[in-house]
């Protein structure tokens, strides 16, 4: 007999916010699904090519479960939630978004709920519609008022000392780019910034 298998989905907009996407996968062993299969993307949920979540939808198979903490979390496009419920449909698979569960393993999808899921789509899509709205808007208003706009500039001066420790390693390839941010506690993002600004510093 096959065994089914749960797959769960954490996202994060970037990787700088280790924390809640960590609280996320706490929620997702919770719910079932285990370290190993469990898919972590640092992107945006209005971006539709995600790599971790192209892979999640190719890997699973009929009778399978996918798990996120919330609608939100698999995509804030309408579009491409329609896209995942028919997937789910013709997979035969069960769909955990939090507490709201669609099971498409035992025969085809009620109208009802097909219709609920639908309008939460809508709603995280207007939620990020309104987000991006307000974040132009006060940074208009931040400009108008001559305040800088973004993080302060990061300079060579502000690298840790952690990072020009294990840096000399990472140049003669002792370790790799994965490596060198877990050993500084870091992130791939903010490691590949210090390179940057260390070999600008040197050339």
């Amino acid at each position: 007999m096959e065994i089914k298998m749960i797959y769960g989905y954490a996202r994060c907009s970037t990787d700088e916010t280790r924390q809640q996407i960590d609280r996320q996968v706490r929620e997702l062993i919770d719910l079932g699904a285990t370290k190993e299969t469990i898919y972590l993307e640092y992107e945006s949920g209005t971006k539709v090519d995600r790599v971790e979540l192209g892979k999640l939808l190719k890997v699973v198979k009929e009778g399978d479960t996918i798990v996120t903490t919330e609608v939100s979390r698999i995509t804030r496009s309408t579009k491409q939630l329609c896209e995942i419920i028919e997937l789910v449909q013709e997979k035969h698979l069960k769909l955990i978004l939090g507490a709201f569960i669609v099971d498409c393993t035992v025969g085809i999808l009620d109208p009802m709920t097909e219709g609920m899921l639908k309008m939460m789509g809508v709603f995280a899509e207007m939620e990020r519609n309104m987000i991006s709205q307000r974040v132009k808007s006060g940074m208009a208003n931040a400009k108008a008022k001559g305040k800088q706009i973004g993080r302060p500039t990061t300079t060579s001066d502000d690298i840790p000392h952690i990072f020009l420790k294990h840096y000399p390693k990472y140049k003669t390839r002792e370790i790799n780019v994965s490596e060198f941010a877990r050993l500084c506690n870091m992130s791939r993002t903010t490691i590949y910034k210090y390179i940057k600004l260390v070999e600008n510093k040197q050339g």
